[in-house]
């Protein structure tokens, strides 16, 4: 069912995601820091300089992954921009030594284990710098990524809190816009940083602004994926990468008795 009453108020949403920040950090605790993986990307950086607005940039830890001879995609610069602390880790040997280890035990792994194993080392990184810090670990997912499963479970879609997890791209970039991140780091074209990685877009078959339309308003998006009838509908694929990847938005299961 359509909805013909949204609006989006990007001033306001900033300011009371800045407050909220301020308040989970004062029930965190005195002395209780921040820390997310800077992947030069729009989520990444929009929710460093939310941090930075919210606690100071003394408090926010930025940490780069690139993994072997990847690039920091200004990763580096961004930090450096918001005047909070940064390290560069590069998770190239240890990826390479889990997937050695666990071929060596006799397994051959799949396409998508080896495309998930990065981002689940950078997570484990986050936590061992952030727990030698006293940091909590920021989730930097946002609605529309989650909504069709652009995210990897216990990777970069683990967190202890999020800021933009209600927030659809659309909004991020509203946010970042007025926060006045740089417009090239904002706006930059979104991709998945997996190796040989192509824009977001281009892979799904159809654009954030329409997946966020749908999302907010209902209105789906007219058209085929790819613009190709042989595809299907644009909005039938949404729906279906929506209900394939519940599992990784729910709760755990667990057995109640």
């Amino acid at each position: 069912m359509e909805r013909h009453d949204y609006s989006f108020d990007a001033a306001k949403t900033a300011e009371a995601l800045i407050q909220w920040t301020r308040d989970y950090f004062e029930a965190a605790g005195a002395g209780t820091n921040a820390i997310l993986g800077m992947s030069g990307g729009k989520d990444s950086t929009v929710s460093a300089a939310i941090l930075a607005k919210a606690l100071g940039p003394e408090r926010v830890i930025g940490v780069c992954m690139p993994q072997g001879s990847q690039s920091l995609n200004d990763a580096d610069k961004i930090c450096e921009k918001l005047g909070i602390r940064s390290y560069t880790v590069n998770v190239g040997k240890a990826c390479d030594g889990l997937m050695e280890a666990i071929r060596d035990a006799g397994e051959d792994l799949s396409n998508a284990s080896v495309q998930n194993i990065p981002p689940r080392v950078r997570m484990t990184t986050l936590y061992a710098i952030g727990q030698t810090n006293n940091a909590r670990v920021i989730n930097t997912c946002n609605l529309s990524e989650d909504y069709i499963g652009y995210a990897t479970k216990f990777g970069d879609g683990a967190g202890d809190f999020s800021l933009l997890a209600n927030l659809t791209v659309t909004e991020v970039l509203a946010i970042g816009d007025y926060l006045g991140v740089p417009y090239e780091w904002v706006h930059k074209t979104p991709d998945d940083g997996l190796p040989h990685s192509c824009p977001d877009e281009e892979k799904i078959g159809f654009t954030y602004a329409e997946l966020d339309i749908y999302i907010r308003t209902g209105k789906a998006p007219e058209g085929y994926v790819h613009d190709n009838e042989a595809e299907g509908l644009k909005v039938d694929k949404i729906d279906r990468m929506h209900k394939a990847n519940l599992h990784k938005l729910l709760p755990m299961p667990r057995f109640e008795f």
